[in-house]
C-alpha cells in the first residue's frame, strides 16, 4: 500500500495476466478501496467476478475467436456488471469483428448501458480499418487503442 501511495496517482488499475487467478486479489482490492483513488480491475472474465468488492470498476475483456481463448469466456459474469463497468473486445481480424457484432446482438450487450470497447490488436489490425467497420455498421461501441504502446512502444513496462 505504501508503494501505491508513493505513486500519488488518482487511478489504480489492477491488471496483468489474470488478477482474479491470484489468491489474494480480493484482499488487495478491499485494501485499495480504503485509498483515495478510483479503482479498476481489468479481467479476462474467465473467473467469477461476483467476488469483486463493490466500489471496484470492472473492465471485462471478452475473448474473441482470434485470441484462441474464446472457450474461457464466462458469459454469466455479464449479470454482475454494473454502472461504471466496461466490456472490452480485442479484435485481431475481420472474423473477430464479425463475431463481436454477432455477440453484441445475441447477448443484448447494447442494453447493458455500459461502454462496449473495441480494441484493434497491436500491429495486427490498423485502427483506421476498425473505425471504418464501426461507422459502416453503426456498431454501438467505442474504439479503444493501446495508447501506451503508441506513446512508449510495446516493450516498455511499468507505465
Amino acid at each position: 500500500m505504501s508503494r501505491v501511495r508513493a505513486f500519488g496517482h488518482p487511478l489504480v488499475l489492477v491488471t496483468g495476466g489474470e488478477p482474479l487467478a491470484q489468491r489474494n486479489v480480493v484482499e488487495l482490492l478491499k485494501a485499495l478501496l480504503d485509498e483515495p483513488v478510483a479503482l479498476q480491475l481489468e479481467t479476462a472474465g474467465a473467473h467469477d467476478i461476483a467476488r469483486v468488492p463493490d466500489g471496484v470498476s470492472i473492465i471485462m475483456d471478452i475473448k474473441t475467436p482470434g485470441s484462441g481463448e474464446e472457450a474461457r469466456n464466462r458469459w454469466e459474469n455479464i449479470t454482475h456488471l454494473k454502472a461504471g463497468d466496461e466490456i472490452k473486445f480485442v479484435v485481431n481480424n475481420r472474423d473477430d469483428y464479425e463475431w463481436v457484432k454477432k455477440m453484441i446482438r445475441k447477448r443484448s450487450l447494447e442494453e447493458l448501458d455500459i461502454p462496449l470497447l473495441l480494441s484493434p490488436a497491436w500491429k495486427m489490425l490498423p485502427p483506421a480499418t476498425v473505425v471504418r467497420w464501426i461507422l459502416e455498421d453503426h456498431l454501438p461501441v467505442r474504439l479503444q487503442i493501446q495508447q501506451h504502446k503508441y506513446v512508449w512502444g510495446d516493450q516498455v513496462t511499468g507505465v
